[in-house]
């Protein structure tokens, strides 16, 4: 089984295979909190600009770790819903619309905190790296992938340490190309493949986003 030591190492590893992509002139955006290390080792080793794109789960009653979907800031914000899981988990009624209105409120409260008076880096005409320290249900990649589709970048890459099989055929058609260096089975959480998958604090992530 695929480990890491943690998310910076999985990010050094993951540039390598990187190093093998054509990518022209990359920008490198991390959903936050867990993708940021990775981004930043990534940045690091392409001489590219790291940037974030703020995503929230949106999750399950009782288990909120567990995404029925996923939200995008934006001039107008976008989310996404696992139909299945929805079926599985029949949340109460109004059970999204809440959440999504939640999760919107976290984005902005992040961005503030995160990025402050920093602009975002442009990326018309740009490889949009898309990068996460895992995928499981996919559905906050998707989200992501979805609100890149409208920002004027040439080409989506999407690049994680590993993720199901499954997930990561069907998010493969979404993206310019996909770059996962393992789909363990069966496969049960991301955390189990790294050794130390702490939750990052946000200023950790701060430190990694400051120029």
């Amino acid at each position: 089984m695929e480990q890491f030591d943690d998310r910076r190492h999985a990010g050094r590893v993951l540039a390598e295979a990187l190093r093998e992509v054509p990518l022209s002139r990359p920008v490198v955006l991390a959903l936050p909190r867990g993708g940021v290390p990775l981004g930043y080792e990534i940045a690091r080793a392409l001489g590219a600009p790291l940037d974030i794109l703020l995503v929230r789960k949106i999750g399950a009653p009782d288990n909120e770790e567990f995404a029925l979907g996923a939200v995008v800031d934006g001039a107008d914000p976008q989310w996404v819903v696992d139909e299945e899981m929805l079926r599985l988990f029949d949340p109460p009624p109004g059970w999204v619309a809440q959440q999504v209105s939640a999760q919107l409120r976290e984005i902005e409260r992040r961005r503030a905190l995160y990025c402050g008076s920093r602009l975002p880096v442009p990326l018309e005409g740009r490889d949009l790296l898309l990068v996460d320290d895992g995928l499981a249900t996919g559905s906050t990649a998707r989200v992501a992938i979805q609100a890149l589709r409208g920002a004027s970048g040439r080409r989506i890459v999407l690049a994680v340490p590993v993720g199901p099989a499954e997930t990561v055929e069907r998010l493969r058609p979404l993206v310019d190309e996909l770059v996962c260096l393992a789909t363990p089975e069966p496969f049960r959480a991301v955390g189990n493949h790294y050794r130390d998958f702490r939750q990052l604090s946000d200023q950790e992530v701060v430190a990694l986003l400051s120029p």
